[in-house]
Protein backbone atom coordinates (compact mmCIF):
# COMPACT_ATOMS: atom_id res chain seq x y z
CA UNK A 1 0.00 0.00 0.00
CA UNK A 2 1.33 3.44 -0.88
CA UNK A 3 1.96 5.61 2.14
CA UNK A 4 2.72 9.33 1.96
CA UNK A 5 4.95 10.91 4.60
CA UNK A 6 5.61 14.61 5.14
CA UNK A 7 8.95 15.05 6.86
CA UNK A 8 10.09 18.44 8.13
CA UNK A 9 13.87 18.61 8.44
CA UNK A 10 16.63 21.08 9.09
CA UNK A 11 17.93 22.43 5.79
CA UNK A 12 21.46 21.03 6.10
CA UNK A 13 23.86 19.04 3.96
CA UNK A 14 23.47 15.27 4.31
CA UNK A 15 19.92 15.22 5.71
CA UNK A 16 18.43 13.76 2.52
CA UNK A 17 21.09 11.03 2.54
CA UNK A 18 20.35 10.12 6.17
CA UNK A 19 16.59 10.00 5.61
CA UNK A 20 16.77 7.97 2.39
CA UNK A 21 19.43 5.73 3.97
CA UNK A 22 17.05 4.86 6.80
CA UNK A 23 14.54 3.55 4.24
CA UNK A 24 17.13 1.60 2.25
CA UNK A 25 18.70 0.00 5.35
CA UNK A 26 15.28 -1.43 6.17
CA UNK A 27 14.73 -2.65 2.61
CA UNK A 28 11.98 -0.20 1.64
CA UNK A 29 12.02 1.36 -1.78
CA UNK A 30 11.13 5.03 -1.96
CA UNK A 31 8.75 5.39 -4.90
CA UNK A 32 8.87 9.20 -4.95
CA UNK A 33 10.63 11.86 -3.00
CA UNK A 34 10.21 15.59 -3.37
CA UNK A 35 12.15 18.08 -1.27
CA UNK A 36 11.72 21.83 -1.07
CA UNK A 37 11.94 24.78 1.24
CA UNK A 38 9.15 25.88 3.54
CA UNK A 39 7.97 29.29 4.71
CA UNK A 40 10.36 29.01 7.65
CA UNK A 41 14.03 29.69 6.87
CA UNK A 42 16.29 26.73 7.59
CA UNK A 43 13.47 24.18 7.35
CA UNK A 44 12.83 21.92 4.35
CA UNK A 45 9.91 19.62 3.66
CA UNK A 46 10.29 16.16 2.21
CA UNK A 47 7.30 14.35 0.78
CA UNK A 48 8.09 10.65 0.54
CA UNK A 49 5.93 7.98 -1.07
CA UNK A 50 6.78 4.46 0.02
CA UNK A 51 5.07 1.11 -0.57
CA UNK A 52 4.61 -0.37 2.91
CA UNK A 53 1.91 -1.46 5.32
CA UNK A 54 0.77 0.87 8.13
CA UNK A 55 2.64 -1.05 10.87
CA UNK A 56 5.91 -0.85 8.94
CA UNK A 57 5.41 2.86 8.31
CA UNK A 58 4.78 3.38 12.01
CA UNK A 59 8.17 1.80 12.76
CA UNK A 60 9.87 3.90 10.06
CA UNK A 61 8.29 7.05 11.51
CA UNK A 62 9.66 6.18 14.96
CA UNK A 63 13.14 5.70 13.47
CA UNK A 64 12.91 8.94 11.46
CA UNK A 65 11.96 10.85 14.61
CA UNK A 66 15.24 9.67 16.19
CA UNK A 67 17.34 11.33 13.47
CA UNK A 68 18.93 14.54 14.73
CA UNK A 69 17.92 16.78 11.82
CA UNK A 70 14.31 15.55 11.61
CA UNK A 71 11.84 17.99 13.17
CA UNK A 72 8.50 16.28 12.52
CA UNK A 73 7.14 13.31 10.57
CA UNK A 74 3.49 13.04 9.54
CA UNK A 75 1.77 10.17 7.74
CA UNK A 76 -0.63 11.96 5.35
CA UNK A 77 -2.00 8.78 3.78
CA UNK A 78 -5.29 8.73 5.67
CA UNK A 79 -5.56 12.50 6.14
CA UNK A 80 -7.68 14.82 4.01
CA UNK A 81 -5.04 16.34 1.79
CA UNK A 82 -4.42 17.80 -1.63
CA UNK A 83 -1.67 16.08 -3.59
CA UNK A 84 -0.17 16.70 -6.99
CA UNK A 85 2.63 15.49 -9.21
CA UNK A 86 4.17 17.25 -12.17
CA UNK A 87 5.55 15.54 -15.23
CA UNK A 88 7.30 16.88 -18.30
CA UNK A 89 6.74 14.72 -21.37
CA UNK A 90 8.67 15.06 -24.61
CA UNK A 91 6.71 13.56 -27.51
CA UNK A 92 7.38 13.17 -31.20
CA UNK A 93 5.48 15.93 -32.97
CA UNK A 94 5.37 15.67 -36.70
CA UNK A 95 3.88 18.86 -38.19
CA UNK A 96 0.75 17.01 -39.36
CA UNK A 97 -0.05 15.73 -35.83
CA UNK A 98 0.65 18.83 -33.75
CA UNK A 99 -2.94 20.02 -33.59
CA UNK A 100 -3.98 16.56 -32.40
CA UNK A 101 -1.35 16.70 -29.64
CA UNK A 102 -2.46 20.22 -28.70
CA UNK A 103 -6.10 19.09 -28.42
CA UNK A 104 -5.09 16.14 -26.24
CA UNK A 105 -3.01 18.45 -24.02
CA UNK A 106 -5.97 20.83 -23.70
CA UNK A 107 -8.24 17.93 -22.67
CA UNK A 108 -5.88 17.18 -19.77
CA UNK A 109 -5.34 20.89 -18.94
CA UNK A 110 -1.70 20.43 -19.83
CA UNK A 111 0.63 23.15 -21.12
CA UNK A 112 2.85 22.92 -24.14
CA UNK A 113 6.05 24.56 -22.97
CA UNK A 114 8.42 23.88 -25.86
CA UNK A 115 8.13 23.12 -29.56
CA UNK A 116 10.97 22.06 -31.83
CA UNK A 117 10.93 20.84 -35.44
CA UNK A 118 10.33 17.21 -34.39
CA UNK A 119 9.07 17.26 -30.79
CA UNK A 120 7.02 19.03 -28.11
CA UNK A 121 7.47 19.20 -24.36
CA UNK A 122 4.24 19.13 -22.38
CA UNK A 123 3.78 19.97 -18.69
CA UNK A 124 1.03 18.11 -16.82
CA UNK A 125 0.06 18.33 -13.15
CA UNK A 126 -2.44 16.29 -11.20
CA UNK A 127 -3.12 13.05 -9.41
CA UNK A 128 -1.29 9.89 -10.46
CA UNK A 129 -4.32 8.47 -12.30
CA UNK A 130 -4.59 11.57 -14.50
CA UNK A 131 -0.89 11.49 -15.31
CA UNK A 132 -1.01 7.79 -16.18
CA UNK A 133 -4.00 8.39 -18.45
CA UNK A 134 -2.16 11.25 -20.17
CA UNK A 135 0.93 9.11 -20.73
CA UNK A 136 -1.23 6.35 -22.16
CA UNK A 137 -2.71 8.79 -24.68
CA UNK A 138 0.73 10.21 -25.57
CA UNK A 139 2.12 6.74 -26.39
CA UNK A 140 0.25 6.96 -29.69
CA UNK A 141 2.49 9.87 -30.71
CA UNK A 142 5.70 8.40 -29.35
CA UNK A 143 7.10 9.43 -25.98
CA UNK A 144 10.76 10.37 -26.22
CA UNK A 145 11.44 11.27 -22.60
CA UNK A 146 9.74 11.84 -19.22
CA UNK A 147 10.75 13.73 -16.06
CA UNK A 148 8.64 13.68 -12.89
CA UNK A 149 8.66 15.57 -9.59
CA UNK A 150 7.06 12.94 -7.41
CA UNK A 151 4.04 13.68 -5.26
CA UNK A 152 3.73 16.71 -3.00
CA UNK A 153 0.88 17.16 -0.51
CA UNK A 154 -0.66 19.66 1.86
CA UNK A 155 -3.36 19.00 4.45
CA UNK A 156 -6.78 20.39 3.57
CA UNK A 157 -8.43 23.20 5.51
CA UNK A 158 -6.77 25.00 8.39
CA UNK A 159 -4.61 22.02 9.46
CA UNK A 160 -0.89 22.39 8.85
CA UNK A 161 1.96 19.94 9.19
CA UNK A 162 3.70 22.29 11.62
CA UNK A 163 3.01 25.74 12.96
CA UNK A 164 5.68 28.34 12.19
CA UNK A 165 7.98 29.44 14.99
CA UNK A 166 7.03 32.71 16.68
Amino acid sequence: MKRILAILVEDRAGVLTRVSGLFSRRGYNIQNIAVGRTMEPGISRMTVTVDADPLTVEQVVKQLNKLVNVIKVSDLTDELSVGRELILVKVKAEPGRRSEIQQMAATFRAKIIDISPDSMIIEVTGEEQKLQAFLLMMQEFGIKEIASTGKICLLRGSKVTRELRS
